[in-house]
């Protein structure tokens, strides 16, 4: 089941979250999230009327995905970043697309034109996931983030709705 995040999910956004933030490199984020944080940053990203969406299997939130602003001034206001996480325990089970679909159409109910995301690498499970959604990779920074005592590429692929 798929459906709109709540406050009373930040718990397991926090737990999802910031196994991505304390073992991987997915993340530029190097401190835990609580969920108060969470519970937050749902209600600004709400707020601003983009969508944040949560998918359960058993009744238990096991991923998220939601989209952001991309930049703050308002000519940018079509363009959004797009963002997933889910579960270590659940990926590569169909959870990623599934809330990829809903987002995307979410997404286009909102006249949004651009869509964009920012992945380190390598990450090749992200890259496939982000070009079945018919993205195309359109930059790469070398060496723009440090982590773990590593230097760490981001690239960036954009679509359009």
């Amino acid at each position: 089941m798929i459906r709109t995040a709540k406050p009373s999910d930040a718990p397991a956004l926090s737990e999802i979250y910031n196994y991505y933030v304390l073992n991987t490199v997915a993340t530029f984020e190097e401190l835990a999230v609580s969920p108060t944080q969470m519970r937050q940053r749902l209600a600004d990203n709400l707020d601003a009327d983009l969508p944040w969406l949560v998918v359960e299997k058993d009744q238990q939130v096991v991923g998220f995905a939601y989209a952001s602003k991309w930049k703050g001034r308002t000519a940018y206001r079509y363009s959004v970043e797009v963002t997933v996480y889910l579960s270590h325990s659940m990926t590569s089970k169909g959870f990623g697309s599934a809330l990829y679909t809903k987002l995307f159409d979410s997404l286009r109910g909102k006249s949004i034109h651009a869509v964009l995301a920012g992945i380190s690498l390598p990450n090749d499970a992200s890259i496939a996931l982000h070009e079945k959604f018919g993205m195309s990779k359109v930059a790469h920074f070398e060496e723009v983030g440090h982590k773990f005592d590593n230097w760490v590429d981001v690239a960036y692929w954009q679509g359009k709705l």
